[in-house]
């Protein structure tokens, strides 16, 4: 009876490392190019070094720093000081520069800032993002846009700082609210800002995400000498603007990061593995 069952197991054992051998060698087939990427990564240098990682993470960490303390400081002083010297010589030089075409630029830039263009571009943005089956990003982009919202008016009201007037330089229209940090600046280093983080890390079709870079990239760079051109800020505004949206962005970011592989991470695209789960077999 015993070799009986022995002679059973035999043909057994033989056909599962039949069946084991072939498997073991489309892994091996997988992983060789897998592992011949990752050892010409560290082969050509191509990342750092763990004590340079660590170094370009603190210079990040203290740009945050030092954006956080230049915003407090330019707040504290935006509190008691109308404007500043610096302010009025800017808003005059850029004032000179009249060309027609810079002109309507500034104008078509701070006209999508306002009120209702404004929200009818992130409704339509959150609306196609959720459509496109990006359920976290739509998510972390509204959020983004109404936090930064109630942030820059609180700021507003506690700063109280007057608009520039027409006897120091030209305003083209003057406007009622509070001047510091500019809404406009903080919306679209923010919103924009995120837009293109996303961009950058989904976007496959190098044209199209080159694109989309350059335009996004360019309405912030160009939103702060608009305001600015426009006589509705000062410089210290749109400064101040650039700092808060960048640490406003970072911290986004980072929000967004730490919870793509928590929430929604069965979503329609860009999937996710659950935070801390095991690897299925």
């Amino acid at each position: 009876m015993a070799k009986s069952v022995k002679a059973i197991k035999k043909p057994v054992a033989a056909t599962v490392k039949a069946v084991k051998k072939p498997a073991a060698k489309g892994v091996k087939a997988v992983e060789k190019p897998v592992h011949r990427w990752q050892q010409s990564l560290i082969d050509t240098g191509a990342i750092f070094a763990k004590p340079w990682r660590r170094y370009r993470a603190l210079i990040f960490q203290g740009f945050l720093i030092g954006a956080i303390v230049a915003f407090l400081i330019l707040a504290v002083l935006a509190h008691t000081v109308a404007y500043f010297t610096f302010d009025v010589t800017i808003t005059q030089e850029l004032q000179k520069f009249k060309p027609e075409w810079f002109g309507a630029l500034m104008y078509a830039l701070s006209w999508i800032g306002f009120a209702p263009q404004v929200d009818v571009i992130s409704l339509l943005v959150v609306i196609f993002l959720f459509a496109s089956g990006l359920r976290w990003e739509t998510v972390v982009t509204f959020a983004n846009v109404i936090g930064i919202s109630i942030l820059g008016t609180g700021i507003k009201l506690v700063v109280g700082r007057p608009r520039p007037t027409a006897d120091l330089v030209s305003v083209i229209n003057r406007l009622s609210d509070y001047s510091f940090p500019s809404g406009h600046v903080l919306y679209f280093t923010t919103f924009f800002g995120f837009l293109a983080f996303l961009t950058f890390t989904l976007v496959k079709h190098a044209e199209w995400r080159w694109l989309l870079l350059v335009i996004f990239g360019g309405m912030i760079v160009l939103i702060g000498p608009s305001r600015i051109y426009e006589g509705q800020h000062w410089a210290s505004d749109v400064l101040a603007a650039y700092l808060l949206g960048s640490i406003w962005l970072a911290f986004t970011v980072y929000f967004y990061r730490w919870g793509k592989t928590r929430f929604f991470v069965d979503q329609p695209v860009a999937k996710e593995k659950v935070a801390n789960s095991p690897v299925k077999t």
